[in-house]
Parts: C-alpha cells; sequence; structure tokens
C-alpha cells in the first residue's frame, strides 16, 4: 500500500493507517479507551491497550448502546456490531507531526440518550478542508450507560469518556498534524451541555483552549433526582440501580427499560416536576466530584476564564419539537397555561409571559417559554457567567428560517449543525429540504468560516459579549450584529439561576 493513498500515524497504543480521501487523510475507528464491557463495565474509561503492526483505521467504531432516534428510525442492531464503543475519529489535511494545525473535536448532541460519530451528518471533510486543520470526532457513552446514577460507579461516566477523548488527542494528535495546545471543542444540545460541563470540571483542565458550545440545555440533575429516575428505569427490568444488578444485563435491555421510561415519563411530574414532561431521562448529575457545581456556578466563579468561547442559540429553538410531538397548530390555553406553570421562572410566569408578549397566541407562549427554559437563557447565562468570571464570550443567535416545510419550523433546534458542517442529508435533509435552498451555502460557508477562524485565531469575527451592550451576532442570509434580540425573555428570566433540578416531593 502506497504511504501517499494509505497514511499512516503512530498512536500511543500502536500505528495506524488510514484512507486518502478528496485531499484528506481520514483515520476512523481508533479505540481511545478500553471496551467498556464486562469488569469495565459502568467504570471510569481505561486507557486503550497496545497492539501489535499496523492497525486499519478505515471504518467508524461501532455506536454505544442507545434508544433508536424514533419509531421510524434503523435499529441500533442493524449498526456496526462490537463493544469497542470507545474510538476516535481524525480528518486532516496531512498526517505531518510538523505541521501544528489548529484542532476541532466534535461533541454530538442527543438528549444525552443516543448519538454516534458514525452520523454522516458529522462528517467533517468541508470543515478540514476549508480551515485547513485537524478534526476529530468521536463516541462517547450514552443512556444508562454514560449517564445514569449507579451505585458502585462513578457519575456522568459519558462526561468521563469525553475527558478520555481528549486526552487521547493531547497525547496524540501531533501525529496527525495537529496542534495539541490549539484545540477547540465544538457541539449541539447535549454536545454543548457536556461542553459547559466540561469547561467546570477539573479533570478536564488544560485539555482544550477554545470552546463553541451551540443550544446549551439548561438540564443539570441532583444526586437525589438522578438516583430516583435509575431507580425507575432499573425498575422497568425488575432490578436496582446498581453495578450488581446491572452489570450482567444485556446493554440493549437497559435501553429498552430506558425507552419505556421516556414513554411515561409523565407518570412522575409530582416527583421529578420539568424533568417528566421532557424526552430525556439522562443529563449530566452535580455530583459533586465529577461534575462540583453546575457551570454557570463554575463559570462565574472563573473556572474557565481561561478558555475563549462562541455560545449561542437559535431564535425559535422549541419549535421542532412541537413538529416531532404532532402539537403544531393544536396548542390550547389550557397547554399554553401548563407549559408555562411548569417551565416558566416565577410562580407568575403565566401573567408575566402575557405581559411581556401580548401578541402572543397559545401556541408561541407555549414554544416560547420551553426554548426559553431549555435552551435560549441557559445559553444567555453561560455567556453572561463566563463575562463574570473573568473570561471572553462571543454570543450568536441563529434567525434564519429553515427552507422546509414550508418555513413554518422558523430558526429551530438543530438547523445549526448542517450548516456547520455544510453536510444537508438527515436531519438537515428534514429542515433543509433534499437540495439546499438559496441562501444555504452562504449561510453555512459563514458558519464554517467563524468556527475555524476562531480555533485558529480566537476571533470568530464579531466583538464579545459585555453586560452593558450585549452585543450579538445575528446569522442569518445578511448576517449583521446587534443588541441581543430577545430582551423580554432576558428579563423575565433575568434573575433565575440553573440551578440542579430536583425531587419535588422527598
Amino acid at each position: 500500500m502506497s504511504s501517499a493513498e494509505f497514511p499512516e500515524a503512530d498512536t500511543t497504543a500502536g500505528s495506524v493507517r488510514g484512507r486518502r480521501e478528496e485531499g484528506l487523510a481520514v483515520f476512523r475507528g481508533i479505540p481511545y479507551a478500553q471496551p467498556p464491557v464486562g469488569e469495565a463495565r459502568f467504570a471510569a474509561p481505561r486507557p486503550a491497550e497496545r497492539w501489535d503492526g499496523v492497525r486499519e483505521a478505515f471504518a467508524f467504531g461501532p455506536p454505544p448502546p442507545q434508544e433508536p432516534l424514533g419509531p421510524d428510525a434503523e435499529p441500533v442492531g442493524t449498526l456496526p456490531a462490537g463493544d469497542d464503543w470507545l474510538t476516535v475519529n481524525v480528518w486532516t489535511p496531512e498526517a505531518d507531526p510538523a505541521a501544528r494545525r489548529p484542532v476541532m473535536v466534535w461533541i454530538y448532541g442527543g438528549a444525552y440518550k443516543f448519538g454516534s460519530a458514525d452520523d454522516p451528518a458529522y462528517d467533517a471533510g468541508r470543515l478540514s478542508r476549508d480551515g485547513e486543520l485537524v478534526v476529530v470526532t468521536f463516541n462517547y457513552r450514552v443512556g444508562m450507560e454514560g449517564f445514569a446514577r449507579i451505585e458502585g460507579a462513578p457519575a456522568n461516566r459519558g462526561l468521563l469518556d469525553q475527558v478520555a477523548a481528549l486526552e487521547w488527542v493531547r497525547d496524540n494528535i501531533t501525529a496527525f498534524g495537529g496542534d495539541p495546545d490549539q484545540v477547540t471543542v465544538f457541539g449541539e444540545s447535549a454536545g454543548a451541555g457536556s461542553i459547559a460541563s466540561l469547561m467546570a470540571m477539573p479533570r478536564a483542565r488544560g485539555l482544550f483552549r477554545r470552546a463553541i458550545a451551540q443550544s446549551v440545555p439548561g438540564t443539570f440533575f441532583s444526586d437525589a433526582l438522578a438516583a430516583d429516575i435509575a431507580q425507575a428505569v432499573a425498575g422497568e427490568l425488575g432490578l436496582r440501580p446498581t453495578v450488581a444488578d446491572l452489570s450482567g444485563v444485556d446493554p440493549r435491555k437497559l435501553t429498552e427499560a430506558g425507552a419505556a421510561l421516556s414513554a411515561r415519563m409523565r407518570e412522575y411530574l409530582h416527583r421529578w416536576g420539568p424533568v417528566a414532561l421532557t424526552p430525556t431521562p439522562y443529563s449530566p448529575v452535580v455530583d459533586g466530584e465529577v461534575l462540583p457545581t453546575t457551570p454557570w456556578e463554575a463559570l462565574a466563579g472563573g473556572s474557565a476564564r481561561d478558555i475563549e468561547l462562541i455560545t449561542g442559540h437559535n431564535r425559535d429553538e422549541y419549535r421542532l419539537f412541537l413538529l416531532l410531538g404532532g402539537l403544531l397548530g393544536r396548542v390550547d390555553d389550557n397547554l399554553a397555561s401548563m407549559a408555562l406553570g411548569v417551565f416558566g421562572p416565577t410562580p407568575d410566569a403565566g401573567q408575566a409571559y402575557r405581559a411581556a408578549f401580548p401578541e402572543a397566541s397559545a401556541e408561541s407562549l407555549f414554544e416560547l417559554v420551553q426554548s426559553d427554559w431549555l435552551f435560549r437563557m441557559p445559553t444567555l447565562h453561560l455567556a453572561q457567567a463566563q463575562v463574570t468570571g473573568g473570561g471572553r464570550a462571543h454570543l450568536y443567535e441563529l434567525t434564519w428560517s429553515a427552507p422546509a416545510n414550508g418555513g413554518a419550523l422558523g430558526a429551530c433546534h438543530g438547523l445549526d449543525v448542517p450548516l456547520t458542517f455544510g453536510v444537508y442529508g438527515g436531519l438537515g435533509a428534514m429542515l433543509i429540504g433534499p437540495t439546499p435552498a438559496p441562501g444555504t451555502e452562504e449561510l453555512s460557508a459563514r458558519f464554517r468560516s467563524a468556527w475555524t477562524t476562531f480555533a485558529t485565531t480566537g476571533d470568530p469575527g464579531w466583538p464579545a459579549y459585555d453586560s452593558e451592550r450585549r452585543l450579538v451576532q445575528l446569522l442569518d442570509a445578511e448576517p449583521r450584529v446587534a443588541a441581543y434580540p430577545e430582551e423580554a425573555s432576558r428579563r423575565l428570566w433575568e434573575r433565575h439561576m440553573f440551578a440542579p433540578l430536583d425531587l419535588t416531593t422527598p
């Protein structure tokens, strides 16, 4: 095999061979940790074992055990088999140790219960080529394996996997042409929540220099809430949430138990509060050790003041979930009042929202308060916390409407992902259409340029956020810098603290 067509690189565990693809050297499925099965089930990740010879790195590793994305989604069993769940993938212009290019590391979202780096939507070729930099993606444990609070196991195993992947980048990326001192993590939704967590975690300190957190979710669990939810999931199988009870259970059985609970979480509204009305029983746990406190508290205290940050949200975040839940055009005043009561920042949130948005329909109010609670205000508060702690943050809002469905979804959740990667399959096809609408490529190019320039220089091309001017980049067909546009919501949530969600009854 020629080294031009099949480039090789040395890692701390052994040599790997990739492929040349459209001008890049691409390596897939490199283990960064041992398979977390057998004695390692529910344990913190352990360093990958060494191998002899040159390992082919042509195919993605198998995804972690997870629920299917939906009833019509491809069953997990048809995806690559095996228990090597913890692998990394690298796109690089050249596997040249002397190149020292900036590195971007993608952390996927998926409600902390599904996701995999082999998703075609995360093909990093365009980012790597356009930015002349190295891009890394990787798998981490999700659902019960990664985030359930299991007695006898460390909390937040999915976050510990992410730390291990970043340690692999630190120790190995030079061989792939990257600079370990110029690492930017970027991710969306649960990936952005993971990044916010990493910025608050002592174990992640020094592993990245910059961060891009797209649509940060505000859901972080207290230890008590996480333990109660884990008990309910394990109870679906007649078991306790302990390593002793669960370590011998087929991972697919655990994902089925999680899916069964997800389908009837509303039954726990009296105990779990707003979490019971979300689609996921998993979130990072503020356990006091792996994650000492919430990101907002940690950043305000200066935990990440040396990390340069881009964070932002989409204008109409929750509109996607209206579509997926079959609620578009079906929200009445009763449903809106329920949402305002459960998700609003104050006991009089219903009255306050109606006063702040006097022209809003019931559906708009239902959508607004959940957009604010779940993504918009946690993201804004993260930027504010970073500035309070002495760091720098650049804030954006995506205001460009998804072209598919006649524009009915607006700038909804997830729309930024196809624009970031310039890949329009999967979710991108659902939101943008099978053929990119006019202006899509131009806006996607602006995303990629801002993200890769930030990864290279620390400057995305618009002013840093401050608490006086509150300038943000509005990403649209004609991008512009303006004062933060969601002022009414900002004022409603101004004094809210995104504390860990807790049990509502003892």
